[in-house]
């Protein structure tokens, strides 16, 4: 039998479901209005009566809100923080985007805001088949951003344990002696783990490892089949952020749910210039629903998650859960542009990943594009570790990820043809890609075009 978190809200008809949001967004509109400076300001400045704002197809003739709004807004822009949203006695923690793109975003949750987000991720845990007594390392931060505190709060709610190392450097022992049933962490994390465990001689397949989850940035079907079958367990997608989406795929696999009655989402067209329809993809648009009577340190109406994404589906799911499902988002800002096309990072990692490449590589990569010795030319240079670069099969690792890049990128065949597109690669050793010499999260597809 399915098993669900929250059943009254999981698997809620789409009428009710549609009726409950509605609901939402005028008492998140309200709230809005009478407690944050800024869109007290932004509704009276773009001429918006909130009580206009009834149900959530009225968002969309909405302002577009962005992170740099964000920033512009609080300090050191503004003397104070206009998007705070509750005063300073119900701010249980500030926390803090990355800021590898700037200032840091600023965020005020309430302990109202830190419960929803525990419940956005509870239901993805019971979703992907936890239970009470399942024991999870998390391999997140647990600095300034949300995750790994709100995996927390969640797995304490269901009755699990958690194992916070925040890093993916924890030794050995911790496998055989706590028996983790799952490991949370990016893929490329949880594929040096799996290699470094097998030096120490540890059987993946043998260990207590029942399934993984993976979040913290995008990544292709062809990495994660390699991570299941590295550590012979299922691997299940989330997509999370400090501004709140936290959505989880089920044990269908079949797209992330996104919790509809907690975060309203829409798909912007990539020029933000119209919503597209479900099945089109484009900029994920998301807007906090408050239940009545609750409070939020930060809300936020239709802000842009910089994040693309398409809805698959708003149909029931073969696991009973009826709140509609999402792809993979993937960053705006790893997408580049190569003669008119679109190439997400995530593009040249499914290239890189293809099985019959994968018995001589170990995954890790990088990627730069360059200009050419004409003008007008483009050549993307593919960097990848070899477990032997002396005896990889090197035309063999080229024609797979060419032909499978071409494949998806059918209109740069033409330009691959008559040579004004190419590619070439080097191959290293372990640990040799300029990526490891990097502090922070490595960019792995980087545009010198402009340098």
């Amino acid at each position: 039998m399915p098993k669900y978190h929250n059943p009254g809200i999981e698997t809620t008809d789409r009428d009710s479901l549609d009726s409950l949001i509605d609901d939402r967004v005028r008492y998140t509109v309200r709230y809005a209005n009478e407690h944050s400076p800024f869109y007290r300001h932004w509704f009276k400045q773009n001429g918006i009566d909130p009580k206009d704002i009834r149900v959530h197809e009225d968002l969309l003739q909405l302002p577009i809100v962005s992170g740099r709004t964000i920033r512009e807004h609080q300090p050191p822009g503004t003397p104070g923080f206009q998007f705070l949203s509750t005063g300073w006695g119900d701010v249980f923690t500030i926390q803090e985007t990355s800021g590898t793109s700037g200032t840091p975003k600023s965020f005020f949750l309430t302990w109202d805001d830190w419960k929803r987000y525990a419940e956005k991720y509870a239901r993805s845990f019971v979703s992907q088949g936890f239970d009470p007594g399942d024991r999870l390392v998390v391999c997140a931060s647990y600095g300034m951003n949300v995750g790994a505190n709100t995996m927390t709060l969640a797995a304490h709610g269901l009755g699990m344990t958690i194992i916070p190392f925040g890093k993916c450097d924890f030794a050995s022992r911790v496998i055989t002696a706590y028996r983790p049933t799952a490991i949370v962490g990016s893929v490329f994390k949880l594929l040096r783990l799996a290699r470094r465990l097998e030096q120490e001689g540890i059987q993946l397949k043998e260990t207590s490892i029942e399934r993984l989850v993976v979040g913290g940035e995008s990544f292709s079907d062809e990495s994660r089949a390699y991570l299941a079958e590295t550590w012979g367990c299922p691997v299940f997608n989330t997509y999370g952020s400090t501004e709140g989406t936290m959505c989880g795929e089920c044990t269908e696999l079949a797209g992330l749910h996104v919790p509809e009655d907690l975060v309203h989402l829409d798909i912007y067209d990539p020029q933000m210039k119209a919503f597209v329809s479900d099945g089109n993809c484009g900029r994920a648009v998301l807007t906090t629903l408050l239940p009545e009577g609750s409070k939020a340190g930060t809300l936020l109406l239709n802000y842009d998650t910089e994040d693309t994404t398409a809805v698959l589906s708003r149909e029931r799911c073969a696991c009973g859960r009826t709140h509609m499902r999402i792809v993979n988002p993937q960053r705006e800002a790893e997408t580049v542009w190569i003669l008119g096309n679109a190439a997400n990072r995530v593009d040249v990692e499914a290239g890189v990943f293809q099985p019959e490449s994968m018995q001589f590589l170990n995954g890790e990569y990088e990627a730069v594009l360059e200009n050419g010795g004409s003008s007008g030319e483009v050549v993307l240079r593919v960097s990848v570790e070899c477990m032997d670069p002396e005896t990889a099969d090197r035309r063999l690792i080229e024609d797979h990820f060419i032909g499978h890049f071409l494949k998806n990128k059918k209109n740069l065949i033409p330009h691959y043809e008559d040579k004004t597109f190419s590619v070439q690669f080097t191959f290293v050793h372990p640990g040799e890609l300029e990526l490891h010499k990097l502090r922070g999260r490595p960019k792995r597809l980087v545009d010198r075009r402009s340098e």
